[in-house]
């Protein structure tokens, strides 16, 4: 079993923004670059980079999609308190 990955996430407020915003994702626009441009928490201006962390660290929703998903997968809109995250898996 994992415990660790490094992830990078966007944060914004709203359902539709997330879908919007993996729409351009998956249309080749830089995840980096759109998380500078959009993402509602501080790790935006690093690209989302939320480096590496391990099991029990994240709230919960966030932790069980991370860990889910390969080195370089990207996933679905998840779903916090926080609002809503786009996630990749980096390491």
């Amino acid at each position: 079993m994992v415990n660790q990955v490094k992830a990078s996430h966007i944060l914004v407020k709203t359902e539709e923004k997330a879908k919007e915003i993996l729409e351009r994702i998956n249309a080749d626009e830089s995840f980096e670059e759109l998380a500078k441009e959009h993402s509602e928490c501080p790790s935006g201006k690093k690209g989302g980079d939320l480096g590496f962390f391990g099991r029990g660290m994240m709230v919960r929703p966030f932790e069980l999609k991370a860990f889910s998903l390969s080195v370089g997968e990207i996933s679905d809109p998840v779903k916090t308190d926080f609002g809503w995250h786009i996630i990749k898996r980096t390491a």
